[in-house]
Parts: structure tokens; C-alpha cells; sequence
């Protein structure tokens, strides 16, 4: 893995080259799948529902690109972009409570080495916005997907690189499982993250229940109203908790936690918890695709997958824990020191893990 110094030599000066704009780009949105359906290609106009363009929007704090927009599906996405514009694409995915300046740093060090870079808000996150208020406020582990197979195909993306942390993990760990024409190569951090919802039904060894105290305490109507009303609060309890080596400062948080001020964060956040433990439905239109995860289906393409030694919800096992669950062509690394938000923490080792997977595949 490369080392701060070692890859600033790697990439040398082109990072301040990196950020060709795609604003004005005539794209389209992509049409929600039939029950238990597969998304349309985004090499083909079958299916999309309505014509979009992409619009650039006041620059997006942190300086690594100027946010745009984009219809995707039932969304409207905030994202930024960075790279060449006809590079190989890479989209890199957060989590909760987090958003796109996870990858502030590693952004454009992707994009000096020639990659297009594309970094969406998740649905209840910053700029991205439901295209309808009548639209169920839905963040089921099918859906979440499904918003980025629509964001390829609104900017004509066939494949591209999927990396990811927290949710954006099992989001492209979906992606990879059940679309994989989709995904060129995968970078997911804790590793195997979809969700078997009759299995999380079993309780776990007492410790990694207690990780998760955050989750059982969104289970309670309690715990809907302290996220609302104290979503920075909370917010920052979970980094501190979730990585508790990392020293950030207060305007580095407050960067993100803008992020957090969206209409639908809270309706979202609570949904996607309690989903999980079983204790709110999804949509039905997408159980036949929630039954498919269900089963456990292995991931063939590219992988490297990335633990953090420090992060409370890394499974002992140096990877051994999820190991079968990858059939490719595969790597994995421990991260000494660090905690959950890899991204972040070790920006340089997130970087390098995107380049290594691109290179598994050969092309």
C-alpha cells in the first residue's frame, strides 16, 4: 500500500489537471425495474423515462469539484466529478453518518492517475432530492442500488469501479452481486455487507451488539426524534465511536454535517435501521430482488476488500469471515490504526486499494 509520500511521487503534479467538467452533458433518467426486475443498460435508451441534463451547482466546500445534478430514477443526485471525462469511471459510495467528502483526498488522486471519478449524495443526503413528495421515503438495501444503477445510466456509464464504506459498501456489493456487467471491479471496506434480513434476526456475541447501539436506539420512535433533534450530536458520537483514532476537527465534521440538513435525512436514516431488524416493510415492487440478496449470491467480479484494525464493526479474521463470499480474482488488506471511515482516515490506502482492483481486471 502506498504511503502518503510515496503516492503523491506516484501521481506527481496532475492533480490540479484533474477536474474536467461534465456540466451540460445531455443524459436521461433510468426507469424503475418491474417487480423483481433488472435495471436497463446505459448504453441504451430502453426504458429510461425522461430526458435530464447535468448542471453544475455552487462549488461544493472542500474543493474537489463543483456539484452538479443529475434525474437518476425517482432522484434528482447531488454529486461532484473529477478526472478526464472519457477516462475509466470510478463511483465512490458513503455511508451514514457521512457523505461525499469522505473522499475529498481521495477524489483527486484517482483522478490524477486518469480516472473519471464520480462521488453521489445518497438518497436523505445532501443535494440529492426525490423527484416526487408522494414517493415512498424507502432506503431498503435494494433501492439504495438501484439509485446508483440509475445514476450509470443518467451519465451513460457501462461499467465503472465501485468503492465504498458503510452503506455505500453493501450498496456496491449489490451492485457487483446482481449486476455485474455493471461493475468493472469492487473496493469494499468491513467486506461482505448485504443483508439477510432473517438472518439478522440472530443475535450476535454481546460486543458487536453493543456496536451497534445506535441502530437498536433508531428502532424506537425515541430514537427517531433524537436523530432529529439532535442529528449533529449524534452524528458525532458515531465518528468518534465508529473510529476512535482519528482526531478530526470540528470544521472538517461541519463540512459534512451540511449534508445532514436534507428534508428526507431522518425519514431515510430511521428506514434503512429498521428495515434491517425487520420492523418496516420495503417496497413490494422489489422483493424479488431483496430474496436474491437474501440468499447470500457470491461476488465474481475484481475485489479487494479492506478492514480497518480499529473500526468496532471489523469481523475478526483478517477477512477470513467473508473470504468465500468472492470468487474472483481478490485481495485484502488490514489497515493498522484505523477505524470505519477508511476513506477519510487513510486516503492514500483507499486510493491504492481502487488502483489494485482496477488492475485484477486484467485490462
Amino acid at each position: 500500500m502506498f504511503t502518503r509520500r510515496g503516492f503523491g511521487k506516484a501521481v506527481g503534479v496532475g492533480v490540479g489537471a484533474a477536474g474536467a467538467s461534465m456540466a451540460g452533458l445531455p443524459t436521461a433518467a433510468g426507469a424503475v425495474p418491474a417487480p423483481g426486475g433488472v435495471p436497463t443498460s446505459g448504453g441504451s435508451a430502453a426504458g429510461r423515462t425522461s430526458a435530464a441534463v447535468a448542471v453544475s451547482a455552487p462549488g461544493a466546500p472542500g474543493g474537489f469539484g463543483r456539484l452538479k445534478r443529475v434525474r437518476a430514477g425517482e432522484l434528482d443526485i447531488g454529486y461532484v466529478e473529477t478526472g478526464p471525462a472519457h477516462g475509466p469511471a470510478v463511483v465512490l459510495l458513503h455511508g451514514w453518518p457521512y457523505d461525499i467528502h469522505s473522499f475529498a483526498e481521495v477524489a483527486p488522486l484517482l483522478a490524477a492517475r486518469g480516472h473519471r471519478v464520480i462521488v453521489p449524495y445518497l438518497r436523505g443526503h445532501g443535494t440529492t432530492t426525490f423527484l416526487s413528495g408522494a414517493t415512498f421515503r424507502n432506503a431498503q438495501q435494494s433501492v439504495v442500488a438501484l439509485d446508483i444503477v440509475a445514476l450509470l445510466d443518467a451519465l451513460r456509464i457501462e461499467k465503472a469501479v465501485l468503492a465504498g464504506f458503510d452503506w455505500g459498501s453493501r450498496t456496491a456489493g449489490i451492485i457487483a452481486a446482481l449486476w455485474p456487467e455493471r461493475c468493472r471491479a469492487l473496493v469494499s471496506v468491513t467486506g461482505y455487507l448485504i443483508t439477510d434480513r432473517e438472518r439478522q434476526r440472530r443475535p450476535l456475541a454481546a460486543k458487536a451488539e453493543w456496536a451497534w447501539w445506535y441502530q437498536y436506539y433508531f428502532a424506537t420512535e425515541r430514537g427517531r426524534q433524537g436523530l432529529h433533534d439532535n442529528t449533529r450530536d449524534l452524528a458525532r458520537l458515531v465518528w468518534s465511536f465508529n473510529s476512535p483514532t482519528w482526531r478530526f476537527d470540528e470544521a472538517t465534521f461541519e463540512r459534512t454535517a451540511t449534508a445532514f440538513d436534507n428534508p428526507d435525512h431522518v425519514d431515510i436514516v430511521i428506514h434503512n435501521y429498521r428495515w434491517r431488524l425487520g420492523l418496516a416493510e420495503g417496497d413490494p415492487r422489489f422483493d424479488g430482488l431483496e430474496k436474491r440478496l437474501a440468499a447470500g449470491p457470491a461476488i465474481a467480479v475484481p475485489t479487494v476488500t479492506l478492514d480497518g484494525e480499529k473500526d468496532p464493526f471489523t469481523p475478526a479474521g483478517d477477512g477470513t469471515a467473508y473470504r468465500d463470499k468472492f470468487i474472483g480474482p481478490y485481495a485484502h488488506h488490514t489497515l493498522p490504526g484505523v477505524g470505519h471511515n477508511v476513506p477519510q482516515e487513510a486516503p492514500e490506502a483507499f486510493a491504492e486499494a481502487v488502483l489494485e482492483a482496477a488492475r485484477l481486471t486484467g485490462t
